[in-house]
């Protein structure tokens, strides 16, 4: 952190910022909140960053304490990096972010995401009135990575990792999926294209496709 210009305020949003203000760090802890990842993984998810600035934000974020950095046991044996439980208590503050941003007039519904940020839209999206009376865990494989999806409450838990005795797998790729949840498109027309498989309660795939309305930009 020498170096680095801080905003000298005694207020705890200034040093906020100076934790995690700096640019590419809240999208490198949006990449950590589902689980650890390689710095390869995380190159990828953080789109536009260079090596040399992704491995600076590490150092900053690693640090400061937000986030640490740890080897794997066999047979892997990789350097992965986490958030710590600290850093970890971003989530919620992330995901609102996102959901206030959602409201944006200038959101761009159309640009590119990756899989981790598909998966936390979700949370951001998710509206908790369409869920009422539903109890339900969904298994959402988005290429090789897999997700779990519990519903009940009215609220919404999200986990990286397979699902045992789910009541629908979705499988499909991350545009497949945004193209569900934000057009008309059918399920029919998606499977028909070999981009869409499905297996178990084709009626709660349907009803979990509505739980995710794109917000209205504010008056």
């Amino acid at each position: 952190m020498v170096g680095k210009r801080k905003y000298d305020d005694g207020c705890a949003v200034a040093h906020a910022l100076d934790l995690v203000g700096e640019r590419w760090a809240l999208l490198v802890v949006r990449e950590l909140l589902l689980g650890p990842k390689r710095f390869t993984d995380l190159l990828a998810g953080v789109r536009g960053a260079s090596p040399d600035v992704l491995t600076q934000r590490l150092r900053d974020l690693t640090e400061t304490g937000v986030v640490r950095r740890k080897r794997l046991g066999p047979p892997t044996s990789a350097q992965v990096y986490e958030l710590t439980t600290w850093g970890a208590d971003l989530g919620p503050i992330v995901v609102g972010l996102a959901r206030w941003a959602s409201h944006s007039p200038g959101m761009r519904y159309d640009a590119p995401l990756g899989t981790d940020s598909a998966v936390l839209s979700l949370e951001a999206l998710f509206d908790p009135p369409a869920a009422a009376g539903l109890d339900a865990t969904i298994a959402l494989h988005l290429g090789d990575e897999r997700f779990r999806l519990r519903i009940a409450n009215s609220q919404l838990a999200i986990t990286r990792g397979e699902t045992e005795r789910p009541n629908a797998t979705i499988d499909t790729d991350t545009n497949t999926l945004l193209s569900l949840l934000r057009t008309n498109r059918s399920l029919d027309d998606a499977l028909a294209d070999g981009e869409l498989r499905l297996a178990g309660d084709r009626a709660l795939v349907e009803k979990f496709r509505r739980l995710f309305p794109t917000p209205l930009a504010p008056s």
